[in-house]
């Protein structure tokens, strides 16, 4: 069995192959193949998962390289976890939104908009190449913004078995397992939204309701978070108000103005992971490493391993279990159309992905997501289309985006920040 990594100079790549490792008598892998086109980053990663293989005793083949075609050909799963002009380009991005007084983040408002533009046409590029060299491959996106990545993937391949993932859920339920002093294995979710944009409704435990046990946990830790000068947080009565527990991006949509403040008085995080991330590769380097250092933990993506190589296993397996990811809605939930990519609970299969039913959402929570969904749309069809209305109409859609008097200007700056990484605007 072989695995291809798109994007496998990230410093992410450790968590994937430390998933690997665990979980190999379930899910066999004999070749993982890297590639990227950053090749010293890709040749440091490559060497330490050899040595992370070789120092857990398993016979698995790792092989890097710049060609897609050879690192896909074949494959039972590729996973893709790439980024578009790197950590500069995510910086580019935070200090766009800055410049226009909105929130600056890569996955929402105008960083994500940036983001999803520079990504769909390569995301489209490895899917096509998928179908030609690995037509029965099933496809995880990891890429951000993974929702609407996925739903373009989705939309425009869809020969192709794609499905999004993100370890935000899965790290939830680890917290409130936790702070329930329950095992995390017998908690489940009423889990509804889009990627980044998703509320927990309810919780059970061994399939009992413990919702207000869970509300009242999730409380508690938002509050033992919050220290003064730290970024927003959720405060008691905001939790209470809205009687879920929120995603954690969607402060960047309840708490605007708080966090466009903050953001105004700290660097990006770009910068941040930038710095976190020369630290990991010096590591990487030290020959005698060979598990994961806890410094991988400070890069953001804690237990991507767990959630992405436990859904390949639960795939290989036709397991049958429930994950939370981004497939197609399929009728789960009532009042939005079947092609819309959700972030909910699905039974995986060796089919893939299908979607659980659910009821339908709170009117608050509807309107919102609806809103959000249509600056995706509108987002894909600018990418697939070239149509500069659909790229403007998509920026004053978003509830992050800027107001109808700055977006040409905005847009006139994304293009200029980003000359020659935006497909069919690049010209």
């Amino acid at each position: 069995m072989k695995l291809a990594i798109i994007g496998g100079g990230s410093t992410y790549t450790p968590e994937l192959i430390d998933g690997v490792i665990k979980r190999h008598k379930r899910l066999p892998i004999a070749h993982i193949h890297l590639v990227d086109i950053e090749t010293t980053k890709l040749a440091t990663i490559a060497a330490f998962a050899k040595r992370m293989v070789k120092a857990a005793g398993l016979d698995i083949e790792i092989e890097f390289g710049t060609n897609l075609e050879s690192g896909v050909r074949g494959a039972s799963f590729v996973v893709s976890q790439f980024r578009v002009g790197t950590q500069a380009a995510r910086h580019r991005d935070e200090l766009l939104g800055r410049k226009y007084n909105l929130v600056g983040q890569e996955t929402v408002g105008v960083g994500g908009f940036a983001k999803a533009l520079r990504t769909i046409p390569v995301a489209l590029n490895v899917a096509r190449t998928i179908v030609q060299e690995a037509p029965n491959a099933k496809l995880l996106n990891f890429t951000n913004p993974a929702g609407l990545i996925t739903q373009a993937l989705i939309q425009e391949v869809p020969e192709l078995t794609t499905i999004g993932l993100c370890n935000v859920p899965w790290n939830t339920r680890m917290e409130i397992a936790e702070a329930m002093n329950v095992s995390s294995t017998k908690v489940s979710f009423d889990y509804i939204g889009l990627n980044h944009l998703s509320w927990i409704r309810g919780v059970q435990v061994d399939g009992t309701d413990r919702s207000i046990d869970a509300i009242k946990a999730f409380r508690g830790l938002t509050i033992e978070k919050g220290k003064p000068g730290d970024s927003p947080a959720w405060t008691q009565s905001s939790i209470d108000l809205l009687q879920a527990i929120p995603n954690y991006y969607l402060s960047y949509y309840y708490s605007e103005k708080q966090w466009i403040k903050y953001q105004s008085e700290h660097p990006t995080r770009a910068s941040e992971v930038m710095k976190i991330e020369e630290v990991l590769l010096e590591k990487f380097k030290d020959e005698s490493l060979v598990t994961k250092p806890e410094e991988l933990m400070q890069r953001g993506g804690a237990y991507y391993s767990d959630s992405a190589v436990e859904l390949m296993a639960d795939i290989h397996t036709d397991a049958g279990t429930t994950h939370i990811v981004n497939t197609l809605n399929n009728g789960a939930v009532p009042g939005f159309s079947d092609d819309a990519v959700m972030e909910i609970p699905a039974i995986i299969t060796s089919n893939g992905a299908q979607s659980i039913k659910t009821s339908a959402m709170r009117n608050d929570i509807d309107s919102l997501v609806r809103t959000v969904k249509d600056f995706e749309l509108l987002t894909i069809d600018a990418a697939v289309t070239g149509r500069e209305d659909s790229a403007l109409r998509a920026l004053i859609t978003n509830p992050l985006g800027p107001d109808i008097s700055d977006a040409r200007n905005v847009w006139a700056d994304l293009k200029k920040e980003n000359a020659g990484m935006i497909g069919l605007f690049n010209g």
